[in-house]
């Protein structure tokens, strides 16, 4: 296999093909409400992530009725991920972050996925959600929005927040034996291969258990369309992407669960996706590009355990 694909790994975990079902639930974040900032990132549109979310004033319990009747009846699924996608849900004040989250754990969901930001981890949400898994038996997956390690590049998205935030809440998160899916975006314009490659040695040394992967898309009414449109941003070629994602892949532990390999976004919102080619089409490049060249996930995954030092010992003893 050329990677650990997420459908793989669903299909082997659950008995059956899964699917997640997006959960919208009335919450902002610190970096957009004034908190810690103001604006979001700068590829971050007013909608966040939830281009296909139902509206946050329905019950989690209704969202997940109606999204498992659509999804279940066209993808034959019984089973179903929960998945707070949208903005950073630990910001939510505790009560109501509890009362959703244990609302999300119904029949036929077998886990459930909660999308945030690093600098949104505490102890105290930790704990109830190791508890809660302990009580549901269910599985729970923490989703941190990284999208790079270079605490250079994350200062230019406005991200708030900077690699150490990252480090920390994933220490925090596998503290309680919850875990991690790390969103990373490969072709970021402020970055180069070495950063790339060094994002996926920092995630796995981490222990980070899935990876879902980005390309940078550019909304509309973005500070980052701004600076597309006065030139100051300009997004790295097709074929660098496909050899940036590549090597991410070689150097990530093959271990890692990869939930995808590019991102999307609806056509009439962005100035800029995907270098208007269909999602699945340029999926097919990497594979391709893979197969022919001979790469797979963690073909350059020796980096860690000492092993530079433990090389150097065996050469001695012979």
């Amino acid at each position: 296999m050329l990677y650990n694909k997420f459908s793989v790994y669903l299909k082997n975990k659950y008995g059956s093909k899964v699917y997640k079902l997006p959960l919208n639930l009335p919450v902002t974040c610190p970096n957009r409400d004034g908190n810690i900032g103001t604006g979001g990132c700068t590829f971050c549109g007013e909608e966040g992530a939830g281009f296909e979310n139902l509206s946050c004033e329905m019950s989690v319990a209704d969202q997940l009725k109606q999204n498992a009747k659509y999804i279940g009846k066209n993808y034959s699924s019984e089973k179903f991920i929960a998945y707070f996608q949208n903005y950073s849900n630990t910001y939510l004040s505790f009560d109501l972050f509890a009362e959703n989250i244990a609302e999300a754990c119904a029949d036929g969901i077998a886990a459930v996925y909660i999308s945030t930001r690093p600098d949104c981890i505490s102890d105290r949400y930790m704990e109830y959600l190791a508890q809660l898994k302990s009580e549901k038996a269910i599985d729970i997956v923490i989703e941190l929005g990284l999208q790079t390690v270079n605490y250079h590049t994350l200062k230019r998205l406005n991200r708030g927040h900077t690699l150490a935030e990252f480090i920390d809440a994933v220490i925090r998160i596998k503290k309680y034996r919850l875990e991690v899916c790390a969103h990373y975006i490969t072709d970021l314009p402020y970055d180069n291969l070495e950063d790339v490659v060094e994002g996926a040695k920092i995630i796995s040394a981490l222990g980070v258990s899935q990876v879902k992967c980005h390309s940078l898309y550019i909304l509309k009414d973005t500070e980052l369309e701004k600076q597309y449109l006065r030139g100051e941003v300009t997004p790295i070629s097709l074929d660098e992407f496909i050899d940036r994602t590549i090597a991410f892949l070689e150097h990530l532990n093959p271990d890692i669960v990869i939930q995808r390999l590019i991102g999307r976004a609806p056509a009439d919102r962005t100035v800029f996706c995907n270098w208007s080619t269909s999602w699945w089409k340029i999926r097919d490049l990497i594979e391709m590009k893979m197969a022919g060249q001979g790469s797979f996930q963690g073909r350059c995954f020796n980096y860690l355990n000492g092993e530079s030092g433990m090389t150097g010992v065996q050469k001695n003893k012979s």
